[in-house]
């Protein structure tokens, strides 16, 4: 079983802000048909987000390479992405959260590039701004590149997304 977790902040303030990638991702991954795959969209603010992921953690006996978290990355320009094992961005609060919350960076990374013209904003200023329709274009091919990227390991398992509130399924694993 997998675990793929994308960050974002809840809510229709920011449904659109460049901070939300992870969400776009799994949002596109809900649409595949995976068995044995978890997928998660935690429903505290970025900052935070580590409470939940170590509950997830804590509820299925996963090893960390079967723990996937989905971020923008200021380090990465917008049009691309990386994957990364225990490797993330320099500043990230979400992942933060989450490394402290679990003790380790020793999971996959998935690294959505956000960096482009920020027009003199700060990162935070620039994270928490929606998409400008010249970026949307170009996010949502690097979500569809990112999407090919996971199905290649993942194509012959099952899928389960988690709405806020809903109980972690029970897996029965046939050998």
């Amino acid at each position: 079983m997998k675990l793929i977790v994308g960050l974002g902040n809840p809510g229709e303030k920011y449904k659109n802000t460049r901070h939300n990638a992870g969400f776009l991702v799994v949002d596109e991954l809900e649409k595949l048909n995976w068995p044995s795959i978890v997928l998660f969209k935690p429903q505290k603010l970025m900052n935070r987000s580590g409470q939940e992921v170590k509950k997830l953690v804590k509820k299925y006996p996963l090893d960390r390479n079967e723990l996937y978290v989905i971020h923008d990355d200021l380090d990465i320009p917008l049009g691309k992405f990386k994957i990364n094992f225990g490797k993330g961005p320099k500043v990230h609060n979400g992942l933060q959260s989450i490394y402290e919350q679990l003790g380790t960076k020793n999971f996959w990374h998935i690294r959505i590039g956000i960096d482009g013209d920020r027009g003199g904003k700060s990162g935070e200023d620039f994270v928490l701004g929606n998409w400008r329709p010249e970026e949307r274009e170009v996010i949502k091919k690097v979500i569809s590149d990112a999407r090919g990227s996971l199905a290649l390991p993942f194509h012959r398992q099952p899928k389960f997304s988690l709405k806020p509130g809903q109980p972690v399924p029970k897996l029965r694993v046939k050998p």
